[in-house]
């Protein structure tokens, strides 16, 4: 079966708005010739780009954003959605209050190209990936545990296999989710294990907490109780977000409120923040390993942890350049 045949497939399989009479593959854009749903003939002279920039705009409520992301001139964008609106014979957009809204018309048609999307791009991937010749962009969205913990070792095998590849890192914060559907990074590495349909999700690792202080403090002399736990002065990580550390939900579940004398952001430069003081603070057993022999390591005095997961997208899931990079991500776990 030939390409244009397995598209013409994926198409009638989508709920689509064109009915494809024709398809026809140049310069590795895609123009598609049918009939609208109105029963008017018209020609979408167009690449499939053009509605990936409609789902950005629609998605991101603002053509500046949009063409930041896709590092074009906003002229670039405008441009497209004009295209667009001529051949829906809607406006797609309007400004209401300030701001770009989507019209029903609009909504409709990104619901239902959706699928078809990500169909294509499966469809116009390579059916072959060689790493030794590669020179593919691939874009990580991570956070600090996963750049401590799991980058250094993927940057180790990339530079060995696939020199000629390039990695991006993107800090995930609290939007590495958003981050992976709208395209901005291929997979996300994180506590995350999301429920959606179009995601997918594989664990790579388990890890456990522990308590860091520094040497002199009284509690490195022995094992910790809970009631010393409970009745130090805490150093305490907070991510912002809605994502909250499993340590910290287990000690509400507990009804156990810890004495926070610091909050940071991140878990980096907490080992120096640690000495000399009396302070100690709750992190991953990876992440105070790192810390080296500076710090004092102990056990927690009630068991937690939490899963390290890779997610991915079904827009990414089938092609060899992904799927070879998932491996190398699982084969790069200590």
């Amino acid at each position: 079966m030939g390409l244009e045949d397995r598209i013409l497939n994926c198409i009638v399989l989508g709920n689509l708005i064109v009915l494809i009479c024709n398809i026809k593959l140049f310069n590795n854009t895609i123009a598609l010739t049918g009939w609208n749903r109105m029963g008017k003939f018209n020609f979408l002279n167009t690449d499939f780009s053009a509605l990936r920039t409609l789902h950005l705009v629609h998605e991101l409520g603002s053509f500046t954003k949009a063409a930041d992301r896709l590092k074009v001139n906003q002229s670039a964008i405008s441009y497209t959605i004009e295209k667009l609106r001529s051949v829906f014979s809607d406006p797609l957009f309007v400004r209401q209050s300030g701001k770009i809204v989507a019209t029903i018309r609009c909504n409709e048609i990104v619901l239902s190209t959706q699928k078809m999307l990500i169909e294509f791009e499966a469809l116009l991937q390579l059916d072959e990936f060689d790493p030794n010749t590669a020179n593919a962009r691939f874009k990580i969205s991570s956070n600090y545990y996963e750049r401590q913990v799991l980058i250094p070792n993927i940057i180790s095998k990339l530079r060995t296999v696939a020199p000629n590849m390039t990695l991006d890192l993107i800090a995930a914060t609290s939007v590495g989710v958003n981050q992976i559907k709208s395209g901005e990074a291929d997979i996300l590495l994180g506590p995350y294990r999301p429920d959606e349909n179009d995601l997918y999700c594989e664990e790579l690792l388990r890890e456990k907490y522990v308590c860091v202080m520094d040497h002199t403090h009284d509690l490195a002399k022995s094992r910790l109780t809970m009631a010393e736990y409970i009745n130090a002065s805490h150093l305490v990580i907070n991510y912002g977000g809605s994502w909250r550390s499993p340590y910290v939900l287990q000690i509400e579940k507990m009804g156990i409120e810890l004495k926070q004398v610091l909050t940071v952001p991140s878990p980096a430069g907490i080992d120096n923040m640690l000495l000399g003081t009396d302070l100690i603070a709750t992190v991953p057993e990876r992440v105070a390993l790192g810390f080296g022999d500076a710090i004092c390591i102990r056990e927690m005095p009630i068991d937690v942890s939490f899963e390290l997961n890779m997610v991915w997208t079904t827009r990414t899931h089938k092609s060899p350049l992904h799927r070879w990079m998932r491996n190398l991500v699982v084969n790069s776990i200590n």
